[in-house]
């Protein structure tokens, strides 16, 4: 029975090619769509599942009264050792690590890397893939580095490296030599080595490298990332009086005041961190794409609805000759899976095709079918029943319901009583469209904002590249040397040495305050460490006083630039007043001048509000990490590679690597670039199934009444005429449409946008504008598929040919 529902069912597939041909790629557009997202969401759900008891690790988070007195990923440096220690049977092992940027070396080999300085209980711990080397030893001695797979290749062209060294420069000016020990395999992506920075490949002990020591003791630095591992049948909560105790115990009565630590599941985490920012976009793609295989599967339920009238004759003679109704649901049911089953193999071959392009899209990984398998197959199995008894339900029961008579005679009362019930499916669908398209649109007006906006500095014809370091002041002295060669250059119009730039990667914060106030009344601001070309560098206006110190003059410690924000914030009536104020810095022994104020400018993301910032002398601490050029912009590569000959000159072991500083601000809205690409490529795929589903629809309605149009143009009724009737019912749909899908695609983009500091204003021109370009759509796809049978000779019309 089975075999002859499934060969009659591939009979009238192969009959009406053009309706099966219209389904079956609305089908294989959604369930593609659907594969690929669930491929994504799947990955994203299994990070950090695969390391060793990750059932029972953490990582410690902390929440500030004063949110500019450290991050919430981050804790106190001794926090996760001290608690190991004096609590071993609530905690059984931690990891901390500080992200530092380090130039490597092998032999000709110069490249800029992230690395990891942190515990030596890192390979034990998370349980990583060693290909060689022993996990349990391979960090405990100074001089150790543990590297991955492709970290091995790049530098040794192979895996087996082990008593291979490998040469990192220091923050003294000079070379150390680390002889690795552990080869891991290439890691996926996860919290652990993907937080700060790239994913790390290079792993070293803490304080191994010379001039960055003692942050790991330091219960003044807040910014020490820290993982544990419970002990088994220990819960979060259980550390809630711990973590109180020591902070009581150890930290500043600042911190005690503003700071509350608490462990959160490493996956949990995860999809948390950045303000639930991988969440977000779980849930985003989830339902975008439920509604796009709800729009695939309403365009089948519409054109098997609407296809009946071609059916009823062959329903009335099965009924006649004896079939029962479970016979025709029966065959039915089975047009509808076999539909579905073919959707599924395209959808199979659709997803390996368009799988790149969706790794572009996410920056995330996706496995292939084969990687995937068993899962890759037996998911689009159940996907492709599920649907296909979804979409072929309901047209089942409807046509092998009808009366025989009415059959025969090539009556059907339902496709009238059943009108609305179409039209609701179709204004379902047009919704879910309008829907996503009101939302591509407003993500990338809001995207595009980002880049477009006055950021306070200009970001075009500047780039960075991060230098070696030698934190001494013979170090500091010789850096300054060779930004004074490479600004001669005649490409170069400003070159500038800083500790920071643009990037929302900022040093501390430090609280502020006037002579005679209280610490604890101080302003926090971000400090930013530059040098005195800072400001013409990047183009930053000042509203009173010098850049740190005047134009070509000498070094002169103690001073201070403050922007508008950190003025406000201190009371000043305006940079007049403030000029030449001393302030105290906690921290600092001595009170600073302040020897200019700038305008504001956007140093973090668009997510939060411009803060209090300060700029002090790189003198002061002889820390430094970028060059910053201002180039000339007619020649942009001619102006890049006189910098890297000159730069090639000087510093022969130091890896020329430079950035474009619009490429460092789209780093800051990953995220959104991301949401914004996935949005767009939704609306493309909506729109097409919206197009098919009115190709299917169009199609029928002039099919079914052809004989109707004859009699109208005999009656006078002119082509226009004709072809508004077909028009009035999917232009009254989409009317409808759009008043229920634009109200609340208004109320949830206004709560997107209010998650940034800084953002458009929605208006209604853009949804007149896309409701608009949606009338066009639907209005040329009618006209061009009812035109011609609207100027059909009438006498054909009336034969039906």
């Amino acid at each position: 029975m089975l075999h002859n529902y499934f060969k009659i069912a591939w009979r009238n597939l192969l009959k009406r090619k053009f309706y099966a041909a219209v389904t079956i790629f609305g089908l294989s557009v959604g369930m593609t769509f659907a594969l690929l997202v669930m491929s994504y969401v799947w990955g994203e759900l299994r990070v950090n599942a695969s390391l060793r008891n990750a059932g029972n690790q953490m990582i410690i988070r902390s929440t500030w009264k004063n949110p500019d007195m450290g991050t919430d990923i981050a804790t106190l440096g001794p926090l996760g050792k001290t608690l190991k220690q004096d609590y071993p049977n609530l905690v059984a092992n931690f990891y901390r690590f500080d992200a530092i940027t380090v130039a490597v070396s092998r032999g000709d080999k110069h490249f800029r890397e992230d690395v990891q300085t942190g515990d030596s209980t890192l390979l034990a711990m998370f349980g990583f893939l060693l290909l060689h080397g022993d996990a349990h030893t391979a960090l405990n001695a100074p001089d150790n580095v543990a590297i991955t797979a492709s970290k091995a290749i790049k530098y040794f062209g192979k895996t087996d490296v082990l008593g291979q060294t490998l040469t990192l420069h220091n923050f003294l000016g000079g070379k150390q030599e680390f002889q690795v020990t552990a080869v891991l395999d290439d890691l996926p992506d996860n919290s652990v080595t993907h937080l700060f920075t790239n994913q790390a490949g290079i792993f070293i002990p803490f304080s191994s490298l010379e001039g960055r020591k003692g942050s790991e003791d330091n219960w003044g630095f807040p910014y020490m990332v820290t993982y544990l591992e419970l002990q088994d049948g220990v819960k979060p909560a259980d550390l809630e009086k711990p973590l109180k105790q020591l902070l009581q115990t150890h930290a500043s009565a600042d911190f005690q005041q503003n700071l509350r630590a608490y462990p959160v599941p490493l996956q949990q985490f995860y999809r948390e961190t950045n303000n639930g920012l991988v969440k977000k976009m779980v849930l985003t793609l989830s339902g975008i794409t439920a509604f796009i295989l709800l729009m695939a599967v309403v365009n089948f339920v519409n054109i098997s609805i609407g296809n009946s009238s071609v059916r009823l004759k062959e329903i009335g003679v099965r009924k006649v000759l004896g079939s029962l109704k479970r016979q025709l649901v029966g065959q039915f049911l089975a047009e509808s899976l076999l539909l579905a089953g073919v959707a599924m193999l395209f959808s199979i071959g659709l997803f390996e095709l368009l799988r790149p392009f969706f790794v572009d899209l996410l920056g995330k990984s996706i496995g292939s079918v084969t990687s995937l398998f068993p899962y890759s197959l037996i998911i689009p199995l159940l996907a492709a029943v599920f649907i296909g008894l979804l979409a072929g339900l309901y047209p089942a029961f409807v046509l092998s319901s009808l009366p025989s008579i009415d059959s025969m005679r090539g009556k059907l009362k339902s496709i009238k009583e059943h009108v609305y019930f179409r039209r609701t499916l179709i204004s379902i669908q047009f919704s879910f469209a309008l829907f996503v398209f009101a939302g591509a649109a407003i993500i990338s007006r809001q995207v595009d904002y980002f880049f477009n906006k006055d950021l306070g500095y200009q970001k075009e014809s500047l780039i960075t590249v991060a230098v070696p370091r030698d934190w001494t002041p013979a170090g500091l002295s010789k850096m300054q040397g060779i930004r004074d060669e490479l600004a001669t250059l005649k490409e170069v119009n400003q070159a500038s040495l800083s500790y920071e730039i643009p990037n929302g990667n900022f040093g501390g914060h430090v609280g502020i305050y006037k002579p005679g106030q209280d610490s604890t009344e101080a302003v926090h601001a971000l400090f930013l460490g530059t040098d005195e070309n800072y400001a013409a560098t990047y183009g930053i206006k000042m509203l009173a006083g010098d850049f740190l110190q005047p134009k070509n003059s000498a070094y002169l410690p103690d001073r201070i630039v403050l922007n508008q924000a950190a003025l406000k914030a201190l009371k000043y009536a305006d940079p007049q007043d403030a000029l030449g104020r001393q302030v105290r810095i906690q921290g600092f022994p001595n009170a600073v001048t302040i020897a200019g104020i700038s305008a504001d400018f956007h140093f973090e993301s668009m997510h939060e509000a411009i803060k209090p910032l300060a700029f002090i002398h790189v003198g002061n601490a002889n820390s430094y990490r970028y060059l910053s050029f201002r180039i000339a912009p007619s020649n942009l590569s001619k102006s890049i590679a006189a910098i890297q000959q000159k730069w090639r000159t000087l510093m022969p072991d130091a890896p020329f690597e430079f950035t474009f500083m619009d490429d460092s601000l789209q780093k800051l809205y990953v995220s959104e670039m991301q949401l914004k690409k996935a949005s767009q490529a939704a609306t493309l795929l909506s729109v097409v199934v919206v197009i098919l589903g009115i190709l299917g629809m169009v199609s029928l309605h002039v099919a079914r009444r052809t004989r109707e149009v004859g009699i109208r143009k005999v009656l006078g009724a002119t082509g226009v005429s004709i072809v508004a009737l077909f028009l009035k019912e999917f232009l009254l749909v989409l009317l409808f449409a759009i008043l229920i899908a634009f109200p609340p695609a208004i109320f949830l983009l206004n709560k997107w946008l209010q998650t940034y500091a800084y953002r458009i204003a929605i208006s209604w021109s853009t949804f007149a504008w896309i409701g608009l370009a949606f009338g066009v759509v639907i209005s040329l796809l009618v006209f061009v598929q009812t035109y011609k049978t609207a100027l059909m000779n009438p006498v054909r019309s009336l034969k039906g040919d």
